[in-house]
């Protein structure tokens, strides 16, 4: 972005008062990090934790299911083999979890989906900041039977 060169103009340097237009430009400043600061307040969500091999996904929605915030250990930096770790998954939980803690959020459902070895160090990681878990789902999709398996190979 670069620097930003502070002008004073005529009027002021005389009077030593700022004019209408300085005064309009401090009270837009004031009013963006006021908005900032302010966020919506919910007591109770749900976090969907996806656990591959290869990745570990996971989405704070409310009640009504409304994306809030999302992370995965791949948007953390993590790359290759290293985003299927545990190590990478609690960092994501920690960080959602502190998402979720600037949010005002006391209980959550969790539902987890898939076989990856993340599934348990992010419930943990978000467990540490304080929030109460009322519910651990399993919906990790299972194949009844599946399609038509390849043919023997001939050698």
């Amino acid at each position: 972005m670069g620097k930003t060169k502070i002008t004073i103009k005529e009027d002021e340097a005389e009077n030593g008062t700022k004019t209408e237009e300085a005064l309009h430009e401090e009270e837009s400043k004031e009013k963006k990090t006021a908005g900032r600061s302010s966020k919506k307040k919910i007591t109770s969500g749900i976090v969907h934790i996806e656990a591959t091999f290869n990745n570990t996904k996971v989405l704070f929605t409310d009640k009504l299911g409304n994306a809030l915030f999302s992370g995965s250990s791949g948007a953390l930096g993590f790359k290759g083999a290293k985003k299927g770790t545990p190590f990478a998954a609690s960092k994501v939980g920690d960080i959602i979890g502190t998402k979720m803690e600037a949010m005002g959020v006391k209980d959550i459902d969790v539902i987890v989906k898939g076989i990856g070895s993340g599934r348990e160090p992010t419930i943990r990681a978000i467990m540490a900041h304080g929030m109460e878990i009322t519910s651990v789902k399993d919906r990790t999709p299972v194949p009844h039977n599946g399609p038509k398996p390849k043919k023997p190979r001939r050698v």
